[in-house]
């Protein structure tokens, strides 16, 4: 007679389904990154924002129970991204600092090597998305080089004005997140009703607000559309009158001053040792600009002045921005003013696709246009690189070329990346309540980070 067995609880638990087994723990080495509690002298160094200037010795008569680790990020709103920030703390004042990056890798450079030469820009103009036209413009003239041809003056020109106007609406961006981050509030629905008049011009030229393709190597996709030049000039007559009003608002404000000046300073010394570029670069009082030394699409034609600051702080971090916006929009206006006429886009039937009226025409062009955009066109074997004078700096575009219609090897010199290098130094010895106006005043990108 065959036993009856009565289950329990411990029979159901021991029952597993095949393959449902619990992996070997494999440790790996994320939080290596991390501040540790024995650093190289170095390292060390670099966390306290002294590698520069010994403004601060570290104090080992600080018992440990007065010290604290705290993060900040990557999910906090006010990090401009998903940055991750371990802040060392005695009291509410920073001791060490040490950005932590890589939560948002997107692997856009890898990506490149599997696209055409003509489907570049679509990539990169993602990178940065509050300067998209900038991405494409340092993509494009990497490959214009490569080939070694020249855009049409005019193409030079729409490529000039559409990148100053997106140079415009991204610091209104930086001045409207600056202000909210602070407490000015009414910054935020400023900069914001600003911008959007320029990405109004820009979905009526390229057919996108953000990530617009527009600028290719060999020229634009498209010329500007009829009635831009009223567009142009209702934007440069109302930007002045709204930035004015930013100065009344700011300027003078002792709360805003309270809060910006002598906060989050970076000398010149310790700006160019790091390779800071762009307004917080200048803001340090080093008179740098791509657009002055390494002149690009006939930049050089155009008069305007270079803003610098003297302390480096957030508040001349704020005014660079402020005054830069200010000699933009003097460039657009002249750009307007002498816009040439002719081709915009260059005459090489291997680079460029034929008319849209020819493909209804002729079979020769159908099959041309469609071979461009599936297979793409060819480049010497070569390398090279082509920068261009960011909203946040320095962006370059490094280009490796076997003469395939792909790219062997591509690198961007995300400026946003090096200019994350300095906040250990502005956020040395400063207090807690002070972080998030360093922060903005830096204006980083972290699409421009983890690339």
């Amino acid at each position: 007679m065959t036993e009856e067995r009565t289950w329990g609880a411990r029979d159901t638990l021991d029952l597993w389904v095949a393959g449902t087994e619990e992996p070997e723990f494999q440790p790996t080495d994320e939080g290596a990154q991390e501040i540790g509690a024995v650093e190289s002298e170095a390292r060390l160094r670099e966390q306290l924002g002294t590698a520069i200037g010994d403004d601060y010795m570290f104090d080992d008569e600080v018992a440990d129970e007065e010290r604290s680790i705290v993060n900040m990020g990557p999910q906090h709103p006010s990090t401009h991204g998903v940055l991750r920030l371990q802040l060392e703390l005695e009291g509410e004042v920073i001791r060490r600092t040490r950005p932590i990056i890589g939560y948002l890798h997107t692997g856009m450079e890898k990506t490149a090597e599997q696209l055409t030469f003509s489907q570049g820009p679509t990539n990169v103009t993602r990178m940065d998305y509050l300067a998209p036209l900038h991405c494409e413009l340092a993509y494009s003239l990497a490959v214009e080089r490569l080939l070694g041809i020249e855009v049409p003056p005019r193409a030079q020109a729409i490529r000039l004005l559409t990148t100053e106007l997106n140079r415009v609406s991204s610091h209104l961006v930086a001045l409207a997140t600056n202000g909210m981050d602070v407490g000015a509030l009414s910054m935020m629905i400023y900069g914001f009703r600003e911008r959007e008049s320029i990405l109004a011009f820009f979905e009526k030229t390229t057919g996108l607000r953000m990530n617009h393709n527009y600028i290719r190597p060999g020229g634009v996709a498209a010329d500007l559309p009829p009635g831009w030049k009223d567009d142009v000039a209702a934007i440069l007559e109302e930007m002045p009158r709204r930035l004015a009003q930013y100065d009344d608002l700011l300027k003078d404000n002792p709360i805003w001053l309270a809060r910006t000046r002598g906060v989050g300073i970076i000398t010149a010394e310790e700006a160019v040792a790091y390779g800071l570029t762009g307004p917080n670069l200048r803001a340090s009082g080093v008179d740098w600009d791509l657009r002055k030394a390494f002149p690009y699409s006939g930049i050089d034609q155009y008069e305007f002045e270079v803003p610098l600051g003297e302390q480096g702080d957030v508040y001349d971090r704020y005014r660079v921005k402020v005054e830069e916006i200010v000699e933009s929009l003097k460039i657009v206006e002249q750009v307007m003013d002498a816009m040439p006429k002719g081709d915009w886009r260059v005459d090489d039937q291997k680079i460029t696709p034929p008319p849209r009226r020819r493909i209804d025409e002729s079979m020769e062009a159908l099959i041309h246009h469609f071979k461009l955009f599936t297979e793409g066109f060819k480049v010497p074997p070569g390398e090279t690189y082509a920068a261009v004078e960011s909203p946040r700096g320095e962006l370059g575009c490094y280009l490796v070329s076997d003469g395939e219609a792909r790219p062997y090897r591509m690198h961007t010199r995300a400026p946003s990346f090096y200019n994350l290098q300095g906040l250990p130094i502005a956020m040395a010895d400063s207090m807690v309540a002070d972080t998030i106006a360093t922060i903005a005043s830096m204006d980083p990108v972290m699409g421009d980070v983890d690339r």
